[in-house]
C-alpha cells in the first residue's frame, strides 16, 4: 500500500542556500518509516556510518 501524502506542518522542511528543499527529522518521524534513500535527517540512521547505504546508478 502507497504512503498517503501529507500536509506540510511548520518545521517539516527548510530550504538550502542553493534552494534544496530537506525534510527535517521531526517530518520523517510524522512520516513514520525509513523510506532508504541516505536522507540527511534520518532518524532510523540510514546511510550513516555502520548503516546500509543505498545503490548508487554507475556512472558512464
Amino acid at each position: 500500500m502507497a504512503a498517503k501524502p501529507q500536509t506540510l506542518q511548520p518545521g517539516d522542511f527548510y530550504l538550502t542556500p542553493e534552494g534544496f528543499m530537506v525534510f527535517t527529522e521531526q517530518y520523517h518521524l510524522r512520516r513514520g518509516s525509513c523510506c532508504k534513500s541516505g536522507c540527511r535527517h534520518c532518524p532510523w540512521g540510514f546511510g550513516k556510518a555502520g548503516s546500509p547505504k543505498p545503490a548508487r546508478p554507475k556512472q558512464g
